[in-house]
């Protein structure tokens, strides 16, 4: 829900439309549906409409790499809004998001991102972020949901930055892989601060699972830089494949 306000505030009329058309079923639809399933279906069909209409063609290698619909907890470097829709329309697991707790006191909404199984982080509050990552790592292993994060904190540059550690104490919370994700080309496709999203390429790349059963929070650091190592080798290749090209 997040990202559908946030493309309202900065993209085109035929952008701002889709948006409002599948951002009011998707409403509608967390009304009924208490698994959020639906609404991440909804929201996929969005995100594949919002890219279709912008002219953004995406390449995604290493799907053979996770099971269509199993549970992973994704990490990847993050360069534009436009990151989540690719992500959503790419890849065949059902995503919860961690949100700002306070999006969850705004009436309807917080009632929506409750149902669908989002799961709220508090801002300055050590032990209820530990609780929410605790419960992050329910979700996951009770529903068979995946956890999509961006461990850099926030949009970049380009130049990837030190991971936070949560993802990785999700991971291990659910016993679940950690798939290294990285994506380039999403910063020109939505440049930060522009006003719409232009046409151009984005190239999505899956890296080797990281196994994380049996492991405990002792091993959260070591977790944490494999997966990042593999994110930073696997964008240096790609920008060296887009050089070459």
């Amino acid at each position: 829900m997040l990202s559908w306000i946030r493309t309202i505030l900065f993209t085109g009329p035929m952008v701002v439309l889709l948006t409002i058309v599948y951002g009011t079923i998707d409403l509608i639809a967390s009304l009924f549906d208490s698994t959020g399933n639906l609404q991440h279906k909804i929201a996929e069909r969005w995100s594949q409409a919002l890219l279709l209409v912008g002219g953004v063609r995406v390449r995604v290698t290493g799907l053979e790499r996770i099971q269509p619909n199993g549970s992973y907890v994704f990490a990847s470097n993050h360069l534009s809004y436009s990151d989540t829709p690719v992500m959503l329309a790419n890849i065949p697991c059902q995503f919860r998001f961690l949100a700002k707790e306070d999006l969850f006191k705004i009436p309807f909404i917080g009632y929506h991102l409750t149902r669908g199984g989002h799961i709220p982080v508090p801002k300055e509050d050590t032990r209820a972020a530990v609780r929410a990552i605790q419960n992050a790592g329910r979700i996951v292993r009770e529903r068979g949901v995946s956890i999509l994060l961006f461990p850099e904190g926030g949009r970049t540059d380009g130049e990837l930055r030190e991971f936070k550690e949560g993802a990785a104490m999700i991971a291990i919370a659910a016993g679940v892989p950690i798939v290294p994700v990285a994506i380039l080309g999403t910063r020109e496709v939505l440049p930060m601060g522009s006003a719409r999203m232009v046409p151009g390429n984005v190239e999505v790349r899956l890296g080797m699972p990281v196994p994380t059963e049996g492991l405990t929070a002792r091993d959260r650091k070591t977790v944490n830089e494999q997966v990042r190592c593999q994110v930073e080798v696997m964008l240096n290749e790609m920008r060296q494949s887009k050089n070459a090209a």
